[in-house]
């Protein structure tokens, strides 16, 4: 029988002390010229006496299989926290180390081989946070609300198209001092405020966030871990005003403000069973085209965004057009690894996809590993609505997994994939809902 929750949070410096390739645009030799916020692991422990969970996530791109693996186990040695109750992932952000080398770069010259230096000096960082949040457990008490993260973004293809604003606020406090020990929060959104014309380190989105909340709630040095759900397609691209660190900063204090109203909303209880479970599953392989049917899909992007650039067309739509030249590129490289053998190596190295769910009283967090669309996260969430998706857990996927819409649209994303859609994010969907099930007898 689960007893009183006890918890602990931390937080460790991963800034780079190097000049680092800052990934997440291509084509842009994009080194940094220095620090604009410290980049951060942060950690969140609870124990309600049966069960512990572990939730780590890092202000970088990707946290590949390989670094999610060795972590975990190097946390479970060190706390004895099971490395399958453990979840790690990283809040995505396009200013940060490249982390993870994906396949569908490979052509790109300006894009370097991950600094595995960096790496370890990331790892190390993540079993720092997790194992002084397990030191610092204490007796607590908890309580979730749900924020509103429509003034965000949203669906980067279509302003009215799918979106998830519902941002959950999971909040932990000291059950004497009632002093904040962490607060925890998911949001469905691309941290891309800032663009390939920035050249210093930042946490973007995440970290304006995150430094409102603290400086106005829950105290300097009270960690906010941010996980991103599942936002394939979605993005600041139709509500920023510019692509500025003063951008950031401001949608960065609307969504802060509004995490803060939910904080003032929560109400606490110390009895907070706490369980987990996970699911393995193989995702097929996308099905490519031959390497000239690739080449011809490059000629055609790059001829419409050649045609839209001076037609005087809305600046979303033609980064929009952007990315799906972006994306036709990569689908070339993808098509000659897949006449070489190589794709079938690369994505192997990534399966099975792990699926994890932690539920916290009568609130359940699931991670998935790589970055999907908004729709499977709803799809869990029509049937589950107390369950709130993670993505970019435990791994990454070397590409997006996207609607069948997408698919026929070939939107970047869908040009960008190794796995095939719609079949895979229905594959997880389903298999989460199985779980879940599972997890009610």
């Amino acid at each position: 029988m689960s007893g009183a929750l006890v918890a602990g949070a931390a937080a460790a410096d991963v800034s780079p002390t190097t000049p680092q390739f800052l990934y997440g645009y291509p084509h842009v030799k994009r080194i940094s010229t220095g620090v604009h916020d410290p980049l951060l692991s942060s950690a969140l422990y609870l124990y309600d006496g049966q069960t512990p969970l572990l939730l780590v996530s890092s202000d970088v791109i990707f946290i590949s299989k390989e670094s999610a693996a060795r972590t975990r186990r190097q946390i479970e040695r060190v706390t004895g926290v099971p490395a399958d109750h453990i979840m790690v992932t990283a809040t995505h952000t396009h200013s940060g180390p490249i982390t993870a080398d994906m396949i569908s770069n490979e052509a790109d010259a300006t894009i370097p081989k991950m600094d595995r230096e960096y790496v370890l000096h990331l790892e190390k960082g993540i079993v720092e946070a997790a194992t002084r949040a397990h030191r610092q457990a204490r007796p607590a008490e908890a309580g979730l609300a749900v924020a509103d993260g429509a003034c965000v973004g949203g669906n980067r293809h279509d302003p009215a198209g799918s979106s998830n604003p519902r941002v959950p606020v999971l909040v932990v406090r000291d059950r004497q001092t009632q002093d904040h020990v962490a607060a925890m929060v998911v949001c469905y959104m691309h941290p891309t405020v800032l663009h390939e014309d920035s050249t210093l380190v930042s946490g973007d989105l995440p970290a304006m966030t995150r430094h409102y909340v603290q400086q106005h709630v829950l105290g300097l040095h009270c960690p906010l871990i941010w996980h991103t759900g599942p936002c394939g397609d979605q993005s600041p691209r139709h509500v920023a005003r510019a692509n500025t660190f003063e951008e950031a900063a401001r949608l960065g204090t609307l969504l802060g403000e509004s995490i803060a109203r939910a904080i003032r909303s929560v109400q606490y209880a110390s009895d907070v069973p706490l369980a987990t479970g996970k699911s393995l599953v193989h995702l097929p392989l996308r099905r490519l085209p031959t390497v000239e049917q690739a080449r011809r899909g490059v000629d055609h992007a790059s001829q419409r965004l050649a045609r839209l650039r001076p037609s005087g067309a809305a600046r979303g739509d033609v980064r929009t057009a952007e990315c799906d030249l972006f994306g036709a590129e990569e689908t070339l490289t993808l098509a000659s690894a897949a006449a070489s053998g190589r794709l079938a190596t690369v994505a192997g190295s990534v399966m099975p996809a792990e699926i994890v769910a932690m539920h916290i009283g009568r609130w359940t967090f699931v991670g998935w590993p790589g970055e999907a669309y908004v729709e499977f996260a709803l799809a869990v969430q029509a049937r589950r609505p107390n369950c709130f998706v993670i993505s970019l857990a435990n791994g990454e996927l070397q590409g997006y997994l996207v609607t069948e819409e997408a698919v026929r649209q070939c939107r970047y994303e869908a040009l960008n994939a190794v796995f095939a859609s719609p079949e895979s994010g229905n594959l997880l969907v389903g298999k989460t809902l199985e779980l879940l099930a599972a997890g009610d007898n």
